[in-house]
């Protein structure tokens, strides 16, 4: 693109956004979501920032963004059922914007429930990453039916939702799918980011949905 990607059309108006670009043609488009808007998540994250640059280097596209009234993103905080709505327009910018290419959805903590929902329920997403995913608080219900790969990396001293609460859940999930524990991180990954774009881009550098 000549000119920096901004914003794109939301539900109740523009969402902002980043666009990390690979150094080639993109043999996936990922579909980023940031943590809980109340609690100061946004794009900017630094497990948001380093996991896109992770994914970048591997070869894939990734669009960040801000939810509904977090930066300059229109609209108010809604619960979570109208960031459901930003996720599937950033999707839809997504597939229009690279055809052809697979789309995987991705988010960190409050982020990785509302992408791996509305990614387990939306065709065009042939893959789920869902990093630190806050299941003391959401069932991810759709997430547990879907046969699509599923990707999970949680810190091993998360203070809110415990490493044993998180495999529980992990063995909930259908096949395809993959675990991760980060030594020693807690919720944020606090001096670890970079670990988790590490594991990240070990996780997928070689995966495509089509071998799955």
């Amino acid at each position: 693109m000549a000119e920096p990607l901004r914003q794109i059309p939301g539900a109740v108006g523009p969402l902002e956004v980043l666009l990390n670009p690979p150094s080639g043609p993109p043999r996936a488009a990922v579909v980023f979501a940031h943590p809980l808007p109340p609690e100061g998540g946004t794009m900017h994250t630094k497990v948001v920032f380093q996991a896109a640059k992770a994914l970048a280097r591997i070869g894939c596209v990734v669009l960040r963004f801000n939810f509904r009234g977090v930066g300059l993103s229109a609209g108010a905080w809604d619960e979570g059922r109208g960031e459901m709505d930003d996720f599937k327009a950033a999707l839809n910018f997504m597939s229009g914007a690279y055809p052809g290419v697979e789309i995987w959805a991705a988010g960190f903590s409050f982020g990785s429930y509302i992408a791996t929902t509305v990614g387990a329920d939306d065709e065009r997403v042939c893959a789920l990453i869902a990093i630190a995913p806050p299941v003391h608080k959401y069932d991810f219900a759709s997430v547990k039916l879907s046969h699509k790969p599923k990707f999970v990396i949680h810190g091993g001293h998360d203070e809110l939702i415990s490493i044993k609460l998180a495999r529980h859940f992990y063995s909930q999930l259908p096949d395809p799918k993959e675990f991760v524990e980060i030594d020693r991180a807690d919720h944020l990954f606090d001096g670890q980011a970079g670990e988790v774009g590490d594991a990240l881009a070990d996780l997928l550098e070689d995966f495509t949905c089509r071998t799955q």
